[in-house]
Formats: C-alpha cells, structure tokens, sequence
C-alpha cells in the first residue's frame, strides 16, 4: 500500500510539473501585458508626459503576434518612446522587430542595446541563472549594426554611452545612456556630469540595472531611471517573488517602479516582453510593455 501511494504521488508530482511547464511555455509568455505606472518626477502644474517602456523583445523572426501586438501599442499615443535592448534572438530578426516598432518612428524616441542585440543566444542549462558567479557564453554575431542604422534614419537618439537633449511632449528631455553594463560594455564617465537645469526632464537609461551605472546616474541628479534585462526575474514563485535578477539588482527590484534606494530618483524595470530561446518559458511573469504617465511630484 505504501509503494502504492508513493507512485501514484509521484506520477502526480510528475503530472502537475508537465501541466506547468505546458502553461509557462504555451500561454503565459504569450500573454503579452500593458502596465501602466504615475510617476512623479515633473515640477508642480506640469502636464503630463507619457513614455512607452519597451525592453527584451528577444525577437524571432516567425513571431508575428509579437509583432502585431507591439505595433498595436501606437493606440497609446506616447510622448516619448524608450528602447532599452536585447531586441534580437536571431541573425533574421531586424525585419521583425523593425516590423514591430515601425508605427512609432514619427515619435521621438531612444534605445541602447543589451548583449543579445551583439551576439546571438546559444543553449544553457536555465538553472545557471541562479548561480551568482558563472561564465558568461554567447553565439553568433547579430546584425545589431542594421538596427541601429534604422532607429538612428528614424531619428531616435543612440544613447549607448552617449547623452543628449530632445524636445518630446513640448518639453525639453535631457537623456543619458550606456551601453550593456552586464558585458562590461558600459562607459558612464565618459557622460556623466549634473544634469542640466536648462531641461525640464532628466531620465537615465540602461539595459542591465548595475548599481554601478543607477547610483551614478542618480547621483547626478536623473530623476526617473529605466532599465530592463531581468525579464522580472521570468520564473516568479507566488508570494515570494523573482528568484534572480541575472545582476546585482535585489530580486524584490525586478520589475516595476521603485525609488532608487538613498536618493529622489525613481526607478522602472520592464520585465520585457520576450525569453531567450532555450529557456522559453514564463511563469507568474507575464511579458510586458509599459506606459509611464509622468506627473508633478
């Protein structure tokens, strides 16, 4: 009777991790999610200014309901659009994401890349991302290149470690940028400086959320900072939350709006809106895109 019952929990147990595993991979990482956030970063009797967060699409070129999903987002009519990285899972994936993306090039905009724009993905064992120190593989070169060369035609501001000024909403928006701080990519220094009193906005732009990069960024005075890469920690346990951030981010940080610990600064991580290709599952972490309504502190 014992061995009896062990079996029938075990087949049970078994049953049940096939089922969720069904779920994460077939239905949830496609029920594509819009979050809205108030953020109140602008001076008193501002008008609002709406800012479309997209992060992590991990495009593959056959996935078309993304794409038409992503593009539907132009029904938001955003001030501003941010792009911070990770757009491509395959050397044939710019046509997909310019596909996605191409209704909002006549709205200003700004992206940097994270290391899956650079180098293509390759298979690993998804239990390596809750190991703190690992060796960090990737494969085949991506056209990163011809994406870049499209969002720049479109008029979109390259922000990897790179700042600038532009005017969206009829405000005037100081933005600084750095390249992919999770392969050492980044340069901040080379940007860095207090912002400037002349703008009416200042937002700070990473892919991977390093302390390093946020607490400079802060500290220089930018008032709303936006990130992606932890995928909101893509595996969520219910009542406890992400199990890693893949960074140095603490894992109650991984998604959403939070106020950068010490200083006035808020913080925005998207959990994205795609997986990488080995690991294409999502679970209690539906993906995602955000709209940030920024309103008077």
């Amino acid at each position: 009777m014992r061995k009896r019952t062990v079996i029938s929990l075990a087949a049970g147990v078994t049953a049940l991790g096939g089922a969720t595993f069904a779920y994460a991979s077939l239905v949830e990482r496609n029920m594509f999610t819009l979050r809205r956030f108030d953020v109140p970063v602008l001076e008193p009797d501002a008008e609002p200014l709406r800012i479309l967060h997209l992060s992590d699409l991990h495009m593959m070129p056959e996935q078309r309901r993304k794409q038409a999903w992503v593009a539907a987002l132009r029904g938001t009519d955003p001030d501003l659009v941010v792009v911070t990285g990770d757009n491509l899972s395959s050397p044939d994936a710019v046509p997909g994401v310019l596909d996605a993306l191409d209704p909002f090039f006549d709205v200003p905009g700004a992206f940097v890349f994270g290391s899956n724009d650079y180098r293509g993905p390759i298979w690993k064992n998804p239990l390596q991302y809750l190991l703190p120190e690992r060796e960090y593989v990737q494969g085949v070169d991506l056209p990163w290149q011809d994406l870049r060369s499209a969002f720049t035609d479109a008029g979109w501001a390259d922000l990897n470690n790179a700042r600038t000024v532009l005017k969206a909403g009829g405000r005037s928006v100081e933005l600084a940028g750095v390249d992919d701080p999770h392969v050492e990519r980044d340069d901040y220094p080379s940007v860095s400086g207090h912002v400037s009193r002349g703008a009416d906005l200042h937002i700070g732009v990473t892919h991977t959320p390093a302390d390093r990069v946020l607490s400079a960024m802060a500290q220089d005075g930018f008032s709303l900072l936006l990130a992606g890469h932890t995928h909101g920690g893509q595996v969520r346990v219910p009542g406890y939350g992400a199990l890693t951030t893949n960074c140095d981010l603490p894992n109650s940080m991984a998604r959403g709006l939070h106020r950068w610990p010490g200083t006035d600064s808020w913080l925005h991580v998207s959990a994205g809106l795609g997986t990488h290709p080995t690991a294409p599952i999502r679970f209690a972490c539906r993906p995602e895109a955000s709209i940030l309504t920024l309103i008077p502190r």
